[in-house]
């Protein structure tokens, strides 16, 4: 009765965190949506390279939500002792669970894919709207000045854009030293590399500490299921 009790209490803690926690991203990703902008000051270059290649206001909202849910289900369940709110509980972390290591399978095996995907809707929106949104234009100078990168894949990223056809040059970032317009010529010698693949680059040199937090993060969620189980089967 002491291990229930004491599972019960640490479980109630933990899910208030996680409640909180999706309370603070839900908070965080409205900030985002409506002022993307000054996020990217405050956190600078990585996450303007993330705004590149999902909606981070959306993703960060979705999160938000999730976590809120699951930080209630499992706080309510475990306080009232509720075998419905546990079991719901249980179910939506397996179902992150579940699609987190698919997402990772695809991610590994179908790299190149995933890579073309970006590529084509990242370079259209670059082609349509860099140089003609400022919000847009602001978050993609913040990146290519912070990671030292050109484009999504090069300087060819920028032809047809609103930029290249007001200045008939392409941003200075995709030149190097160079003091003049960025032309075509200068584009090719310099030959910046592209974004995502710098920020590949960067992941990749810390590959043990994304890896371990991934799985940190899975470790913590089978946990809470184990523990979730455990509270459903010792209710009356």
């Amino acid at each position: 009765m002491q291990c229930f009790s004491f599972i019960k209490t640490m479980t109630i803690i933990f899910n208030m965190v996680i409640f909180l926690c999706g309370a603070a991203l839900l908070a965080v990703g409205i900030w985002v949506s409506v002022d993307g902008p000054s996020f990217v000051k405050i956190f600078g270059p990585l996450s303007s390279s993330a705004m590149q290649f999902v909606n981070v206001g959306y993703f960060l909202i979705a999160a938000g939500v999730v976590l809120f849910v699951l930080g209630f289900l499992g706080c309510y369940g475990a306080l009232s002792e509720n075998k419905c709110a546990l079991m719901m509980f249980f179910f939506i972390l397996l179902i992150i669970f579940i699609a987190e290591v698919a997402a990772a399978v695809v991610a590994l095996v179908y790299t190149t894919m995933a890579e073309e995907f970006l590529s084509m809707l990242v370079v259209s929106a670059i082609k349509k709207d860099y140089g003609s949104r400022n919000d847009f234009t602001q978050v993609w100078n913040s990146t290519m000045e912070g990671l030292k990168c050109c484009g999504f894949n090069n300087y060819t990223d920028f032809e047809e854009s609103p930029y290249f056809k007001d200045y008939q040059a392409f941003p200075p970032f995709c030149c190097v030293n160079s003091t003049t317009s960025c032309d075509t010529q200068k584009a090719e010698e310099s030959n910046v590399q592209g974004c995502f693949k710098q920020l590949l680059y960067n992941i990749r040199a810390n590959a043990v500490t994304v890896g371990g937090v991934a799985a940190g993060i899975g470790a913590l969620e089978l946990a809470a299921m184990i523990v979730s189980l455990y509270l459903y089967c010792n209710l009356k």
